[in-house]
């Protein structure tokens, strides 16, 4: 068996698994229909406060989220709220300035 096909075959053999996790994951919601959590949960990050510039790499992790979903207050023109590690993050989408943070628990 040459080297890439049992690079596929390994893959193939993954895939079943990452779906039904995705499944899973996807069917569990909370009380008020959001999806749980990140698997890595919550990690507290005390450098993003108001102003400061967000690393591009932390940034591009976040998913981003409906602010009217999740009770959070509207974004300005060329901003956006991700959620990064359990935070939510209102950041200007150019530059990475922060202008909110807040735990995702206590925003729900």
């Amino acid at each position: 068996m040459t080297r890439f096909a049992g690079v596929v075959l390994t893959c193939a053999m993954a895939l079943p698994a990452a779906s039904a996790f995705a499944q899973h994951y996807d069917d569990h919601r909370d009380d008020h229909g959001h999806p749980p959590p990140p698997p890595h949960g919550y990690v507290r990050h005390d450098n993003w406060h108001k102003g400061y510039r967000m690393p591009p790499n932390d940034w591009n992790r976040g998913r981003r989220v409906d602010y009217r979903s999740y009770h959070l207050s509207a974004p300005p023109r060329g901003y956006e709220w991700r959620e990064v590690d359990g935070n939510y993050v209102m950041a200007a989408v150019a530059t990475g300035i922060i202008a909110s943070a807040i735990v995702a628990s206590t925003a729900h």
